[in-house]
């Protein structure tokens, strides 16, 4: 769209021959300047908009690179045509480049100080009604969006969020080359691996009843490269995952900048892939004139607990300058005893603070309670304050003194107000985090500026399942545990870290990673710990442990999810609004129709019956 793309020059196609034109165009519709006039060219593209000023009609042509405006008048021939034709209709126009006025040079447009004066035109394809305009930038529902994707990807904000992305991934390829790792491409029909979400199956014509998978991760087959002898891999991989849709998740699929690491520590995983990281946020952060920072290398690394306590989640966002503290011990035997009470009860009180609310009134306190508690919490607790003094139920109750204990452990300023999340340690934090993002969303701390990154290091290798009763594996069992054997033989399983961190950007998960367990006999007690059996890991992942007793290199490696850093470079608040032809939240293709029923005919070829309420929706499908 106008001014989005650069027109590379039309090889044998840009300047006129002696006798012919090409067949569609001389130039594209963003080439022509006010060097061109005089000149004869030739167009293709889509009428994008037409305007009738009486005698003269003028028209914006588009195409790929950009906009040109045409004129013609009502004594030419080619009026009639253009007037005729719809928008989106797709045209050759042969005319003459004629400088437009001073007053009427558009500045916004590339070609803007020139126009084309129409002598031919030909109707290469007429458009019908359209479904959904694509002048302007109005907004549509969700379904007519994507059952017309093609036509919504004519629209200037997503043609350019498309465009980002290739420009992304070529950025990111060569970065990762320059850096020294090579591209693979890793299979695609493959078995169920243990990624934690639920497997797309695809089934096999020649195994009846088996099934192919299709990769959640190229997880195991990027760690058998390592084990294979090569130094360095990544690739671009299509993920595919049978998950519920989110703003920043798609459903089904998705793309990750996957690489994988021989012989390193987690330092050097880190060296490796934060320059290019940066260097691609660096050379977009300015994209369509949005000047925003990234924050320095090396990133900034926060343990997980650490993160847990001052965020209240391992995702921070470190544009918001809110940081929770654990206040618990301020109202151990104090004069408010629901928090003295909860707390000799194991309980835990965290607060946060509300910079400047000292001139909000009461509404706004109490509605952050109404939300805590439509989020499914009992709710926030608060205590509003002005020039030092602090006011509300838990002040009246704590006492002046306790308040001011309270706020120069937060180092509130004599202004602040601040909320309380109490309750057992993981729900008091989840509602802590959540109301610190909101906090900060309602009073308008988050600098939309800054693109800020940082690690999550030492994860806990364990955690206990309440459900289950019993010690599992709390982020991924194919981890290295701090420590090694010595630490699985000697520690409780539920102090134990592993070497496993995660990449943030303003409070997106980008990916997860981890230095890989790539010694048998750890991984054996690693999972005995969680409760399998030798057998239960030779049956489950035969192709990894028998790769690993014929000699593995200490390796490990990342995956950055392409689809969110494009998200982010955008500034789109959707996921869907940088993939191509993305699916409904409910996983459905609307403009190919697709999941749909398979015929008798190939059902009978897989060796596959319906059965159930699947066999009822069919019949009813005819």
């Amino acid at each position: 769209m106008p001014g989005s793309r650069a027109a590379p020059a039309l090889a044998g196609v840009t300047h006129m021959r002696r006798r012919t034109m090409h067949a569609y165009r001389t130039h594209t519709c963003a080439q022509m300047r006010a060097a061109d006039v005089g000149t004869s060219v030739k167009l293709s593209g889509w009428i994008h908009r037409k305007r009738d000023h009486g005698n003269l009609l003028f028209v914006d042509l588009r195409d790929h690179y950009g906009i040109t405006q045409i004129v013609t008048d009502s004594d030419s021939p080619t009026h009639a045509m253009l007037d005729k034709a719809r928008p989106e209709s797709v045209v050759t126009v042969v005319g003459d480049v004629v400088a437009r006025s001073p007053e009427t040079v558009n500045a916004g447009l590339p070609s803007g100080e020139v126009e084309l004066r129409a002598r031919e035109v030909t109707v290469q394809s007429s458009a019908h009604e359209l479904p959904m305009p694509v002048f302007g930038e109005n907004e549509y529902p969700e379904d007519i969006r994507l059952r017309y994707r093609f036509l919504d990807l004519r629209r200037e904000r997503l043609h350019a969020n498309i465009l980002l992305r290739s420009n992304v991934i070529a950025s990111l390829r060569k970065r990762m080359i320059d850096q020294g790792f090579t591209e693979f491409q890793t299979p695609i029909l493959t078995a169920s691996s243990p990624e934690g979400a639920r497997d797309y199956l695809v089934p096999s014509r020649v195994h009846p009843g088996k099934f192919y998978a299709l990769p959640q991760a190229p997880q195991m087959f990027k760690q058998l490269l390592m084990v294979a002898g090569f130094d360095r891999y990544f690739q671009i991989a299509p993920c595919f995952r049978d998950e519920d849709a989110r703003a920043d998740r798609s459903p089904g699929e998705f793309y990750q900048l996957d690489f994988e690491m021989s012989f390193v520590t987690q330092d050097d995983v880190f060296a490796a892939i934060e320059p290019v990281l940066h260097g691609v946020f660096e050379q977009f952060a300015d994209w369509q004139g949005k000047g925003r920072t990234v924050s320095p290398l090396p990133f900034k690394r926060i343990p997980y607990r650490e993160s847990m306590l001052k965020y209240g989640n391992d995702k921070p966002d470190l544009r918001n300058p809110i940081v929770i503290t654990d206040v618990s011990e301020h109202f151990r035997g104090s004069g408010f005893g629901r928090f003295a009470s909860m707390v000799e009860g194991g309980d835990v009180v965290r607060a946060l603070a509300a910079p400047n609310t000292h001139e909000k009134s009461r509404k706004f306190f109490d509605e952050m309670n109404s939300w805590a508690q439509s989020e499914g919490f009992p709710g926030l607790g608060y205590a509003t304050q002005k020039d030092g003094v602090f006011g509300g139920p838990i002040a009246n109750n704590h006492g002046q003194d306790g308040m001011k204990a309270i706020a120069e452990a937060l180092g509130l300023g004599p202004n602040d107000g601040i909320f309380f999340s109490a309750g057992k340690e993981a729900s008091a934090a989840k509602l802590a985090g959540l109301a610190r993002t909101r906090v900060a969303d309602q009073l308008g701390l988050i600098d939309d500026k800054r693109f800020e990154f940082c690690w999550i290091v030492d994860f806990p290798m364990f955690e206990y399942d309440e459900d289950a009763k019993k010690v599992d594996f709390s982020h991924n069992p194919f981890s290295m545990p701090q420590g090694e054997m010595e630490a699985l033989e000697t520690m409780d399983p539920l102090d134990i870290l592993a070497f496993q961190y995660d990449i943030v950007c303003n409070g997106i998960e980008l990916s997860s990673g981890a230095i890989r367990n790539h010694k048998p006999e750890i991984m054996y007690k690693a999972f005995e710990i969680a409760g399998y059996t030798q057998a239960d890991v030779d049956t489950n992942f035969a192709g990894m442990i028998n790769a690993f007793k014929c000699g593995a290199p200490p390796h490990g490696g990342s995956a950055p999810g392409v689809d969110r850093i494009v998200m982010l470079l955008a500034d789109e608040p959707n996921i869907r609004e940088v993939i191509t032809f993305p699916m409904t939240q409910k996983a459905e293709d609307l403009m190919m129709g697709a999941p749909n029923f398979a015929t008798p005919k190939q059902l009978k070829e897989l060796n596959l019956k319906v059965v159930g309420d699947g066999a009822k929706a069919a019949e009813a499908a005819g």
